[in-house]
């Protein structure tokens, strides 16, 4: 697809999700402010994504596809609902010379099946979906069996951050009026659902809604979490002692039936490595995984507001990850 400047000046004024260079000078405007953190791109950039498979569910326009194809990946995959955004995921095809298979997936359930046809990934980004769908548990259950062994898998979402088991939902719109908004767990329950998965977190990056967001559960502190998990062997990332998380895997009608993992020993596991910050460095190599919440409330995994460009919304021509 080739346009002009004034073709490409008139797709700027389109609604855009992120902010977009289409042509020198020229910035499509998106939907956050300028400043706003894009944590899932600021996590990515730790990833080595040369030479690997990667998805990307839930990708709008396509900006992380793009980065993702800057990096060197050998195979991507972005999918989404609806094709609603498909004219201006070719318009950055064709403006960044990136190139990606998009699938239709319809709704985030049973993605493991929609997506069989693809195989399995080596980094899979589920980011800004998991408040907008009825079962954050199915939907994480789908995407497991996209990973594969040792791969990567992040997952961004808004959470409260208390010490609780508990997901608080979106009851007439207390926490935010957008009408496909529903749940919000705490941060140590989130952590828990991805162990039950057998994802091993070992790094994170959050960022508190401000006081004045409506944004907020009453009298608690809420925010937006950005997290890369190792895809783990059966149970291994659950604390030890979880034997009813064990037995439910394995005996669970509903985690058989809907997180079809392959554990196969003789199936290769990925390769992708990640450079982990240096305050988790410890605790990764002692534990093989991160506790989320001291993560979060002591280790100084927060992020106030983006201090670099390349770490915003804003994809530019000349941007490389």
């Amino acid at each position: 697809m080739s346009m002009s400047r004034e073709q490409l000046e008139q797709a700027a004024k389109a609604w855009w999700y992120y902010t977009v260079e289409l042509a020198p000078g020229l910035i499509a405007p998106g939907s956050y402010p300028t400043d706003f953190p894009y944590m899932p791109r600021m996590l990515m950039r730790n990833a080595h994504l040369h030479g690997q498979d990667c998805l990307d569910l839930g990708t709008m326009e396509g900006v992380i596809p793009v980065l993702m194809h800057r990096k060197g990946a050998k195979r991507i995959v972005a999918a989404d609902a609806v094709p609603h955004c498909a004219d201006k995921m070719a318009l950055l095809q064709s403006v960044y010379g990136a190139s990606w298979d998009f699938r239709e997936i319809g709704l985030m359930y049973e993605l493991s099946q929609k997506l069989a046809a693809d195989g399995m990934f080596d980094y899979v980004n589920l980011s800004g979906v998991l408040y907008h769908v009825f079962s954050p548990m199915h939907t994480l259950a789908s995407a497991r069996p996209l990973v594969k062994k040792n791969g990567l898998f992040m997952l961004s979402t808004n959470v409260v951050n208390e010490q609780s088991d508990l997901m608080h939902f979106n009851t007439a719109g207390k926490l935010q009026t957008e009408p496909n908004t529903f749940w919000y767990p705490s941060i140590p329950l989130l952590e828990y659902m991805l162990r039950y998965f057998n994802f091993a977190p070992i790094d994170c990056l959050y960022s508190r809604h401000p006081s004045n967001s409506p944004l907020h559960v009453a009298g608690k502190e809420c925010g937006f979490i950005s997290i890369v998990c190792r895809a783990v062997d059966p149970g291994t990332a659950l604390p030890p002692g979880d034997s009813w998380g064990r037995h439910s895997m394995l005996g669970s009608w509903e985690y058989v039936g809907l997180s079809k993992q392959n554990h196969d020993p003789a199936l290769p596991p990925s390769t992708i490595d990640y450079d982990l910050p240096e305050s988790l460095q410890a605790m990764v190599a002692q534990k093989g995984s991160i506790d989320l919440h001291l993560a979060v409330n002591e280790l100084g995994r927060r992020v106030e507001r983006a201090k670099r460009v390349e770490d915003t919304y804003l994809l530019r021509l000349m941007d490389e990850s």
